[in-house]
């Protein structure tokens, strides 16, 4: 609605927009989006611009605004571990019979180095450093531990020890496992070795890196771990790369000169951890790169109870959105 009322806002003063608009509104992004790449794939033509506008995004703070300029890809795979083809009593078999438990810990463990890095062969291939005023910015933005691993109860980054906190959650790729299954999980004992093991793994990319060539490159990394009676199933629940806006597009440092002189602070250009899956069919079906401005704050409660949205956050947004408007018609 911010960007709905500029352009109301515009129409009102002059009497017309002075750049060519065509808006899309969708409303399924909470249940998968799942009409909308068909339907932005069907009328290509039509949506094809010079600049996708996106606010689906937030403030660094109160008082200090962002351009979002990248987005993290998605591989998402999951893997299972067969050895018997059967669970077996560990008082029989135990000692003798390959464990996937066993094995499937051994191979979790071997994802990551001492450093946090990940250890997948090929895994950085596409992975840029940030451009030296990029990341003094980010620097000074001065994120600690304190600030945002505090509030959920935890005290020490956990990824890249050679990394900025900040880095580690936004530009930076990783490595994560999200869920592990196997053998007997119900209450009491049962002394069983699982005949199965699975695990589901996630990968948040960044810059160029190939998540098939990842995918690919992950699925040799396991099978080349499994002994003598192993094998080993995959499972591929998503596979999208990342979005990079190019530091130097002119869009770029045209939309945080507006935001700048909106909020009478320096407008900062900060990678975002998660996705946004339509932004990279706009770059890939319809060549454009997404600008990503949104003034959400971090105690809005997004999606929770007594969610909120700050007046001055929408009024300012408004007023943010007809700047930058001006500024790429000028």
């Amino acid at each position: 609605m911010t960007f709905v009322e500029a352009l109301r806002a515009y129409k009102a003063v002059t009497g017309k927009l002075p750049i060519d608009v065509t808006m899309l509104i969708e409303g399924e992004e909470e249940c998968g989006s799942k009409s909308l790449f068909d339907f932005v794939r069907t009328n290509a033509n039509e949506f094809k611009r010079d600049l996708a506008l996106v606010c689906d995004t937030g403030m660094w703070d109160q008082k200090t605004p962002i351009v979002t300029t990248s987005l993290r890809g998605l591989l998402y795979e999951e893997v299972t571990i067969t050895c018997a083809d059967r669970d077996l009593h560990s008082g029989v078999f135990g000692g003798g019979a390959a464990n996937p438990i066993r094995i499937l810990a051994r191979v979790i463990a071997s994802l990551h180095d001492a450093n946090g890095r990940v250890m997948v062969p090929g895994y950085y291939d596409g992975v840029a450093e940030l451009p030296a005023d990029i990341r003094a910015e980010l620097k000074d933005l001065n994120l600690t531990a304190e600030q945002f691993l505090g509030q959920v109860g935890l005290k020490a980054p956990a990824g890249e020890k050679d990394r900025m906190l900040i880095e580690q959650i936004s530009t930076r790729p990783t490595c994560d496992v999200n869920g592990i299954a196997g053998g007997y999980t119900g209450e009491g004992a049962k002394t069983v070795i699982a005949a199965q093991a699975s695990a589901k793994i996630s990968f948040r990319l960044v810059g160029t890196q190939g998540p098939e060539k990842i995918r690919e490159s992950f699925r040799a990394f396991v099978r080349a771990q499994l002994p003598a009676d192993a094998t080993a199933e995959f499972i591929n629940h998503a596979c999208s790369p990342a979005l990079q806006v190019a530091y130097e597009n002119p869009a770029l440092a045209k939309a945080r000169a507006a935001l700048t002189e909106e909020w009478g602070t320096k407008a900062v250009a900060v990678g975002s951890g998660g996705s946004i899956p339509i932004v990279g069919d706009f770059k890939t079906v319809l060549g454009m790169d997404t600008l990503l401005v949104g003034f959400g704050l971090d105690d809005d409660r997004v999606h929770s109870p007594n969610e909120k949205y700050d007046l001055t956050s929408f009024h300012k947004g408004t007023r943010s959105w007809a700047r930058i408007i001006a500024a790429l018609a000028g």
